[in-house]
């Protein structure tokens, strides 16, 4: 994969590292788990993750589908604003803007994504898709709202 982002951002500690071990897990049933999305790596700010290609999530053409690729970007947002924050805050996408410019057929996709900047109530995230062989497919400029867990 040509672009790795990952250097840039600090590890996180084993406990806050641990949290997110199931954030992905085979047996949560939820939309990022049907679509076979693992996560490959999380860091202060950061994440990345991989959804394996497969014929269910593919156009007609055998390209993986533009929903499927935009589902992967704002879930691979999720650990990134998890992680910026001290504390584990409630999140949710407000907005999400995508440029699909390549495409991925015949191998996995590739999703990282980091906090360009946060505080107060929102957090303003980028996101890039590739083929594992680097070919850039789309990037994504999201913005979480984020409160603390206990809803203040």
């Amino acid at each position: 994969m040509a672009a790795d982002h990952a250097d840039a951002y600090a590890p996180l500690d084993s406990d806050r590292a641990t949290r997110w071990d199931r954030f992905l897990a085979p047996d949560r049933v939820f939309l990022p788990t049907y679509l076979g999305m693992r996560l490959e790596e999380v860091r202060e700010g950061y994440a990345r993750l991989r959804l394996p290609v497969r014929p269910e999530i593919c156009q007609a053409a055998g390209f993986i589908h533009g929903g499927a690729l935009a589902a992967l970007l704002d879930t691979s947002a999720v650990p990134a604003v998890g992680t910026y924050y001290p504390e584990q805050p409630e999140m949710m996408t407000v907005s999400m803007t995508i440029d699909y410019c390549g495409s991925v057929k015949a191998q996995d996709a590739i999703a990282e994504a980091w906090v360009r900047t946060g505080g107060g109530s929102l957090a303003f995230v980028q996101a890039e898709a590739r083929a594992v062989d680097g070919t850039l497919a789309a990037t994504a400029s999201l913005v979480f709202r984020v409160r603390p867990r206990d809803g203040r």
